[in-house]
């Protein structure tokens, strides 16, 4: 029996041995699998661009054409037909005043010119008369003159009522006031049974030609390049609409009661009256020259100074300090550090350390 210990025990040794010996490529047991030194990361490519400087401001929403309208001549408001809000059309009776005498002063005016015309009429009957009975020879020379003379005259009246009783005309209309163009009632500064004077503002429309943005900008020398600049508008009580518009004025002055520059943007789109006098969040993006913007996940810090991984030409990676410019809602605009054709790490920069491998992972959304 002892005899076959030695024999059992030769052959165990083999196989225990190739139990326990590790396959080629895999780690030994109780010890954790090599990592991939290569990892995927947001590849992004250093360009120089545009730049904006984006200016967050509150104006309001007015017409682009406004029209105050006032009574020619004074009086008393006798009927205002429209509220503020209303939308009217060319021609449309909005107010008119109390026109009794104007009314009295062009039935007057009506019968001079009738009676103008009758002596008219007259006088060219008795200048033809008299012309005839001289060409046959019963009539005289100086009876011709002087029927000439009177019918001279009564032309001469015949003009004079016919002018007074245009201005009469106008005069009466002008107790009525309508609507230049098809627009928009803004507000309404008089009411039934008050005595107004000559141009004094009643009603004021605005013209359905456009809307606009009336914004108070700060003054910054941005402001000189600031026409045509894009502008981006949410209306306060209705968040939900995004509207835009171009700057089509700047004003030449700083306001010194609010120490601010007044610009008009024109809004795009289609016309909702809607909006008129709402009031809106403006962004004027203002142009800032060119420069070098990163998004935000590319930066960060050697020390205690900004940097960002760049990717070398075998796909390791270096720590590259960089100067910030300024900050952008998601992007960082580098001054120095980097130059156009470079490529530094995105999303992923956290993962970084130096002579790491990388490779070009999904880019962000």
């Amino acid at each position: 029996m002892r005899s076959l210990f030695p024999l059992l025990f030769a052959f165990a040794l083999p196989a225990a041995a190739q139990t326990a010996a590790p396959a080629p490529g895999e780690a030994p047991a109780g010890q954790p699998a090599p990592a991939t030194d290569a990892v995927a990361v947001e590849f992004v490519q250093v360009q120089e661009r545009p730049l904006v400087f984006d200016v967050n401001l509150t104006g309001t929403i007015a017409a682009r054409d406004s029209i105050d309208l006032s009574f020619p001549q004074g009086g008393r408001i006798a009927e205002i037909t429209v509220e503020a809000g209303d939308r009217v059309t060319a021609g449309q009776e909005l107010a008119r005043t109390d026109g009794v005498q104007q009314q009295q002063a062009l039935a007057q005016a009506d019968a001079g010119v009738a009676a103008a015309e009758a002596a008219e009429q007259q006088a060219r009957q008795a200048a033809t008369r008299a012309a005839e009975m001289l060409r046959r020879g019963v009539g005289t020379r100086a009876a011709r003159d002087s029927a000439q003379q009177a019918l001279s005259a009564a032309e001469g009246e015949l003009q004079r009522a016919r002018t007074a009783a245009a201005q009469a005309r106008n005069a009466a209309e002008d107790t009525v006031l309508t609507a230049p163009a098809d627009a928009v009632v803004t507000s309404r500064s008089a009411e039934p049974g008050q005595v107004v004077g000559a141009a004094q503002p009643v009603l004021r429309l605005a013209t359905l030609s456009g809307l606009e943005a009336v914004i108070q900008v700060p003054d910054r020398p941005q402001l000189d390049s600031a026409q045509g600049a894009s502008v981006s508008l949410r209306p306060l009580d209705r968040p939900e609409m995004q509207l835009t518009g171009k700057v089509t004025e700047i004003a030449p002055l700083v306001d010194p009661a609010t120490g601010s520059v007044t610009i008009r943007a024109a809004i795009e789109g289609d016309l909702d009256t809607s909006l008129l006098g709402a009031a809106v969040v403006a962004t004027v993006h203002l142009p800032a020259g060119t420069g070098i913007e990163v998004p935000w996940t590319a930066l960060t810090a050697s020390g205690a100074a900004p940097a960002v991984w760049r990717i070398g030409p075998d796909r390791t990676v270096i720590i590259a300090p960089v100067e910030v410019e300024r900050f952008h809602t998601g992007r960082v605009v580098l001054k120095s550090g980097v130059a156009p054709g470079d490529t530094v790490v995105g999303e992923g920069s956290q993962l970084m350390y130096p002579g790491r491998s990388v490779t070009e992972g999904k880019p962000r959304p």
